[in-house]
Order: C-alpha cells, then structure tokens, then sequence
C-alpha cells in the first residue's frame, strides 16, 4: 500500500535560516528605500533648476531693458549711481511716465534684490523711504571670483578683461551679469550658470 507524506515534521525553517532571510529582507529593503530617496532627490533637484532657470530668465529679460533704456536722473544725476560686484544702480524711465526711477540690484545673503525709487516733489528728489524693494533671483552662491556684475569701457572687444575696482563709472558702456544658482547645494548637480550683457543706449560711443 502507498504512503502519501503530506507533513513532514522538520520541513520548518532553522532559526538561523530565518535570521538570514530576515536580514536579506532588511537589504532589499534598504536598497528600495535608498533608490526611492535618490529618484526624489533627482526630481526636486530637477524641479529646482527648471525654476530657478525660468526665475533667471524672466529677472535678466526686465534687466537687460530696463538697464538699456537708462538716462540721466529726473534730477540731473549721472546715468549710473554706483557699480561694484554685487551692487549696480541707475536711473531708467522704466514705466514710460517720463519720469525716471532709481533702481538698484544687491545682493542680500543668496539673494538677488531690485530696489526702486520713483522721484517725487519740484525740483524731483529720490527719497530713500519710498524705496520699493523685491526678490529678484534666488539661491545665489556667486562668490569673490564670480562677480554679479562686471563693466567694460568702450574699448571692449568681447575679449577685453571688465574695468578693475573702484569702478570708474564714467568709463562704463557695457554691464556683464553673471549668476551662479544652487537650489541644494548638498545634491547634484551642482551650481547652474547665467550670464548675459548689456550696453547704455544711451551711453554708447563707438561701441
């Protein structure tokens, strides 16, 4: 007569063969969850730099114009107040009222800031108070050897090295804007670079 085993009565697993399984449970699981973290990471990263790529873009296309157009204050000022590295101000008619305001770019921690001022009373007069202030550009980790804004004289070539500091301003004609942006400067892939230029319409000579 056959004999059917259904059971056997050591078919268990060994304590130490469950430890085992447990354990490569456990890396399995630590691998998923690390891929899970790095696909999250790429992702914020890579939304990170689509903003900051539209935010810099639609920040040097309201630059570039408005720098453009700049002329002599309402009040009779030179066209450009100050310039260094991390400072650039001027005055420009930027809403077409004939009026022109004071406008300032500075840097503030990481981040890049337009500072206005729109002229007031007769003879037009540029008070501080009535300074309007905005975020420009975020996530700025320029550094001493990246300066935000570099000046050329007339003589620039496209190759020419920008005017040392102190910024002889009256020699200016053209501003270099450069930006380097680091959404999470602890993940790759690491800071994204922008730069454009522009001349003063208004200052040109044989440029």
């Amino acid at each position: 007569m056959k004999k059917f085993i259904l059971f056997e009565e050591n078919a268990g697993f060994t304590l130490a063969e469950t430890i085992a399984a447990i354990f490569v449970f456990l890396l399995i699981l630590q691998g998923a969850l690390t891929l899970y973290n790095d696909t999250i990471n790429t992702d914020n990263a890579l939304t990170g730099n689509l903003n900051a790529q539209m935010q810099v873009r639609k920040a040097f296309t309201v630059m570039l114009s408005d720098i453009r157009s700049a002329s002599p204050s309402s009040s009779g000022a030179y066209t450009i107040d100050t310039a260094s590295s991390t400072y650039f101000a001027y005055y420009s008619d930027i809403d077409n009222n004939g009026l022109k305001e004071k406008i300032r770019y500075f840097l503030s921690g990481h981040t890049l800031k337009v500072g206005i001022i729109t002229p007031t009373g007769n003879p037009p007069t540029y008070n501080p108070a009535n300074e309007k202030v905005a975020a420009l550009i975020n996530d700025l980790v320029n550094t001493s050897t990246t300066p935000i804004f570099s000046y050329y004289d007339s003589a620039y070539d496209g190759t020419t090295a920008p005017l040392a500091m102190p910024i002889n301003i009256p020699a200016v004609r053209l501003i270099k804007i450069n930006v380097l942006i680091d959404h999470d400067p602890k993940a790759p892939p690491g800071p994204i670079e922008f730069s454009s230029q522009v001349s003063i319409r208004n200052l040109k000579d044989n440029m």
